[in-house]
């Protein structure tokens, strides 16, 4: 019989998040974090599942320079009245709070970044860090866990639609590039390759 198995166990005390950012261009440095989704996991009868999702409109940093060609792939508009935009900080600090919670709820020692090109991803949150002079991050600085390098070991593809639909997964293209449907995906991606995978779960003893 096998024993329960908390997410801490399962990730040796790190507590993984998924995140997927949309922004005004390539460059952390210039270009702004547009939108902020995450996506929060736990283990169910040793099955890892999506327990709750958030996401953040925010607004450019003041001297931000958005690429054009970002928009068009977004089809983000930041001038948006509705878009009920957060200032960088405040969602930045916003998201952090909530991954504090969780993590103490899980009892693990810290969270690992779990996105599709996860060096994007963590360079942008560090660089919004530095901007705003945010010194509590509860990530881990320099690992990560990287979607798309799962998906070429299980599947052979790195696209995260392809990939999607390799694991079984729906994938709608028309809603690609909102960053709360492709933290959705990769949520959904991760955790069918980490319960797909031949982990040893320990037994109890009987």
């Amino acid at each position: 019989m096998l024993r329960r198995m908390d997410i801490k166990d399962r990730f040796r005390g790190y507590l993984p998040v998924i995140i997927d950012l949309e922004t005004g261009g390539f460059d952390s440095k210039i270009n702004p974090i547009l939108e902020l989704a995450c996506s929060f996991v736990t283990m169910n009868a040793n099955q890892l599942q999506i327990d709750s999702e958030f996401c953040w409109a925010v607004s450019p940093f003041p001297g931000a320079i958005i690429e054009s060609s970002s928009l068009k792939v977004t089809g983000i508009d930041p001038d948006d009245p509705y878009r009920n935009e957060s200032e960088e900080k405040l969602a930045i600090n916003g998201f952090f709070k909530l991954v504090r919670n969780k993590i103490k709820a899980h009892g693990c020692t810290r969270a690992i970044m779990v996105a599709h090109n996860a060096s994007f991803d963590q360079g942008f949150i560090q660089s919004a860090c530095a901007r705003c002079h945010i010194k509590r991050n509860p990530f881990h600085p320099f690992s990560t866990i990287d979607t798309v390098s799962l998906a070429a070991v299980a599947y052979g593809h790195t696209v995260l639609s392809e990939s999607c639909a390799r694991a079984g997964l729906d994938f709608e293209e028309s809603k690609a590039h909102s960053a709360a449907y492709d933290a959705n995906r990769t949520a959904e991606l991760f955790c069918e390759i980490v319960n797909d995978s031949k982990f040893p779960f320990e037994t109890n003893g009987i």
